[in-house]
């Protein structure tokens, strides 16, 4: 897993995330983009975030293998925690964070993205939340920024996906691009951003957040809390087998 973070002259910070073969980071990987984030903000000359991703998809979640190669918990709770982490350090960036979104968005992915602050998005891009079918719950949180509440149920419940465009008529996703087109759309709202006062920015993201209607942090944590039930009675560790070719669950019936 690579996390680069570039400053640009303009005050433009660049945060790419880099984790071939699809983006699913490890517990690590998490843990670094919460960093880049973290570090990102408390830099004063940084007015602006952009958050991108190399290769064929932003981000397809958590890395289900690694878990289901490690033993017990540990990789489990490693990764709730650093998702968490990760989510938050979007959320609560002092400056504004523009998701710039190419192809697969899930997981994971939707919990970066719906914590940004500006969401522009390639014409192959789409999103979803499957966690239903590796026997986790969590990102509603997050996916219930991007679309109505029937429409995330949906989603949810099905394991579907959305494409980007769709989203753009619920004012989720400011504009979908040609995929050659992604940085320079993401980085022509970062610009108009980063242009204005940064004191003002950064005030303006703390009043924001202060009146956002959900406690995003604390809601989250709640959805985790159903994923440990489910992964203490089993459940997720026979479902992430079947994803993963693995099983662990026998192991620990034995």
């Amino acid at each position: 897993m690579t996390v680069t973070s570039v400053l640009r002259p303009d005050g433009i910070r660049v945060v790419t995330m880099n984790a071939p073969p699809v983006n699913a980071l490890t517990v690590q990987g998490w843990y670094d983009v919460a960093a880049a984030l973290d570090e990102a903000g408390a830099d004063l000359d940084t007015k602006v975030v952009v958050l991108r991703a190399e290769g064929k998809g932003f981000n397809a979640g958590v890395d289900i293998k690694e878990m289901q190669h490690t033993t017990g918990f540990d990789a489990l709770l490693g990764a709730n925690k650093g998702c968490f982490a990760a989510f938050k350090a979007v959320y609560q960036c002092a400056v504004p964070v523009v998701a710039a979104v190419n192809g697969f968005c899930v997981g994971g992915g939707v919990g970066l993205v719906g914590n940004a602050d500006v969401i522009v998005a390639s014409e192959d891009a789409y999103f979803g939340v499957p966690e239903v079918n590796q026997g986790a719950l969590g990102a509603a949180t997050h996916m219930a920024r991007l679309v109505p509440q029937h429409m995330m149920r949906t989603l949810y419940f099905t394991a579907r996906t959305i494409p980007a465009k769709d989203l753009v008529q619920f004012g989720s996703v400011l504009e979908v691009v040609p995929r050659d087109r992604l940085d320079d759309a993401a980085l022509k709202v970062a610009g108009e951003i980063a242009a204005k006062d940064t004191r003002v920015i950064r005030a303006a993201k703390e009043a924001l957040n202060g009146i956002d209607p959900v406690d995003v942090n604390k809601s989250y944590r709640w959805e985790q809390g159903f994923t440990f039930e489910l992964n203490l009675m089993g459940v997720s560790d026979e479902l992430r087998d079947d994803f993963a070719g693995t099983d662990k669950s026998k192991g620990a019936a034995q």
